[in-house]
């Protein structure tokens, strides 16, 4: 229980300090290894481990019921990996694990392709494919996101403009060292609350260095 609350309390904690635009939540490793003029950043991120939800693309409601899932699985709608403090029936061979609850990080990466929308959030580097708790809810699913090169222009605001922020970041590339490989997506770093203007969003897309 007082795991359970503690848990909940950090959560509160960091919320009140999210309106104001600090973070302390863990954010997976990278090496910036080039940057492109007007605020392009080229990022190698090594491969980590993601909770992700894809349902039909539906707007704000649709990114909603994704966060929604994804939440309920990093606050223990999962099963704890491993048999540690794992509670036994007395029907047996009936196993019931615990719940395990994760830190949240940032941060949460979404886009949209062909009618439906994925959102991820990226486990705690302290999680590997064999210690990551496992979703109750089919809908989540524990994917192991393979290292890459992506491009990011930051900018802060509500993030309404994400789709334009994805087009000057592809403007951008134009003429450099950096040619897309994808389709471009958005990482948010911020809750809904937090004030707008100390808000961090970035537009994101994979990329290969041109030939």
């Amino acid at each position: 229980m007082w795991s359970t609350v503690t848990y909940y309390a950090v959560l509160i904690f960091e919320a009140i300090l999210g309106v104001f635009g600090i973070r302390l939540y863990e954010e997976p490793r990278y090496d910036v290894v080039n940057r492109v003029a007007d605020g392009v950043e080229i990022r190698r991120y090594v491969p980590r481990l993601a909770a992700e939800v894809e349902l039909p693309a539906d707007g704000k409601a649709g990114r909603d019921d994704a966060f929604r899932l994804l939440f309920a699985f990093i606050a223990g709608a999962n099963q704890a990996s491993g048999s540690g403090n794992a509670r036994i029936a007395m029907t047996t061979p009936v196993e019931v694990r615990d719940r395990e609850l994760l830190a949240m990080t940032a941060p949460v990466q979404a886009s949209v392709a062909s009618g439906r929308m994925r959102m991820q959030f990226f486990l705690p580097a302290k999680y590997g494919e064999d210690s990551a708790p496992k979703p109750s809810d089919p809908r989540v699913r524990v994917v192991s996101v393979p290292g890459e090169t992506i491009a990011t222009l930051r900018f802060s605001g509500s993030g309404a403009d994400f789709a334009q922020r994805q087009s000057e970041l592809i403007g951008k590339l134009a003429g450099s060292a950096w040619q897309p490989a994808g389709a471009p997506y958005s990482l948010t770093y911020d809750a809904p609350f937090t004030i707008p203007f100390l808000r961090r969003n970035e537009a994101a897309v994979a990329v290969v260095e041109r030939r």
